[in-house]
């Protein structure tokens, strides 16, 4: 697949973008995953240019969201969409399943059996990392499946981790969400992800005329339609976008200005 183009003269284009593995590297933790100056000034640059039309789509929590991009985004959805904060700050959340605590009762004792087992609370969710023990997957999952069955809570595989979720939207759902409403009303959306999660957000897009962009090497089918590389090539192609959308709108100022003034005669 191609990289992405930096400007769509059709229509006006939304970005909703994953956040780890996509604006930010994965880290040993989740809570080492840091703030960035790089990172929050590009993003600010990209809503900025295209008029706020830019949401985070991501499997953290809104506070999590809000912690690594420094307050940079108004409208996101975390826990892969089970909580969504729209451009106007109005947040909807939906009630956790009482199962999730249940399910982190058996994460905890699985974790305490397998040195190098992280869980993770997220309140609506709850998951069990194993990047610090490969060695652990099949036992992660084979947990997460029994408790899957057990439970009705949903399964959702990610890179080195394994959650466990309330019932409800994924990510795609939160991308036609956010497309129902301003500033995303009648935009073209790209979603730009990174992990098996954000195939939903992929088929999404192109349901309104978008498309996916997908981060990283994974390999196997995808509903994306182009490719980028690793983190930095991913940021790297987010500046360029808002420069090149920040050029046309420059000169489409100036020719408005031109022809409000003297040069014009109808």
């Amino acid at each position: 697949m191609n990289s992405p183009p930096l400007f769509c003269a059709d229509r006006a284009i939304a970005l909703f973008l994953d956040l780890d593995g996509t604006l930010a590297p994965f880290a040993a933790q989740p809570d080492l995953v840091a703030p960035s100056a790089r990172r929050t000034a590009i993003v600010k640059a990209c809503a900025d240019q295209l008029d706020g039309r830019l949401a985070v789509i991501s499997g953290r929590t809104l506070q999590d969201i809000d912690r690594i991009l420094e307050g940079a985004v108004t409208a996101a959805a975390g826990v892969h969409g089970l909580e969504l904060r729209g451009g106007y700050s109005d947040i909807r959340r939906l009630a956790p399943s009482p199962a999730v605590r249940h399910a982190k009762f058996i994460f905890d004792a699985t974790a305490d059996l397998r040195p190098g087992l992280l869980v993770e609370d997220k309140g609506l969710s709850v998951a069990l990392h194993y990047r610090n023990a490969p060695e652990a997957e099949v036992e992660a999952l084979n947990a997460a499946h029994g408790l899957a069955a057990e439970t009705g809570l949903v399964l959702q595989r990610g890179d080195k981790v394994v959650e466990l979720l309330t019932p409800g939207p994924d990510k795609g759902e939160a991308l036609r969400a956010f497309m129902t409403e301003p500033p995303f009303l009648g935009s073209k959306p790209l979603f730009v992800g990174d992990d098996l999660t954000d195939e939903a957000g992929f088929v999404a897009a192109a349901e309104f005329g978008g498309y996916g962009v997908l981060v990283g090497a994974r390999s196997g089918p995808t509903a994306a339609r182009y490719r980028l590389g690793e983190v930095d090539e991913a940021l790297d192609w987010l500046a360029a976008m808002a420069e090149a959308h920040g050029k046309a709108r420059a000169l489409s100022e100036a020719s408005a200005s031109w022809q409000e003034g003297a040069g014009w005669r109808a």
